[in-house]
């Protein structure tokens, strides 16, 4: 299957919950994925009008192992606001994944098992 023939993927969740990483995984695998950084928008709807993804991962991780993996110090409220943000998304998401007990390859291994049963 070509790049073309892939489905657009978007990825959402807090800072430190994964997208980058993950995003960057699929694209070597000749996905069409971008990471969102819809938590930083106040406008709900802004990962459908920067991608229209045909599938939208929500990555998610408590506040204290996002804070962590990005080597910040954020409080409970900041994370909080960030989950607000995500609402739309979240509500929306195709595949939700909580990954404060998953390392990179499993996460990747457990987004493409989901999208490997998506294929007709």
């Amino acid at each position: 299957m070509t790049t073309a023939d892939q489905p657009r993927i978007g990825i959402v969740g807090p800072c430190g919950a994964g997208k980058t990483t993950l995003a960057a995984a699929l694209r070597q695998r000749g996905y069409q994925a971008r990471a969102i950084a819809q938590e930083h928008s106040f406008a709900p709807q802004m990962w459908q009008r920067l991608t229209n993804p045909d599938v939208l991962i929500f990555l998610d991780a408590s506040p204290t192992v996002c804070a962590a993996r990005r080597r910040f110090q954020w409080t409970v409220k900041d994370w909080e606001e960030q989950h607000a943000r995500l609402a739309h998304a979240r509500a929306h998401a195709d595949l939700y994944l909580h990954t404060d007990d998953l390392n990179p390859q499993e996460v990747l291994a457990r987004v493409l098992a989901y999208l490997e049963g998506r294929r007709p």
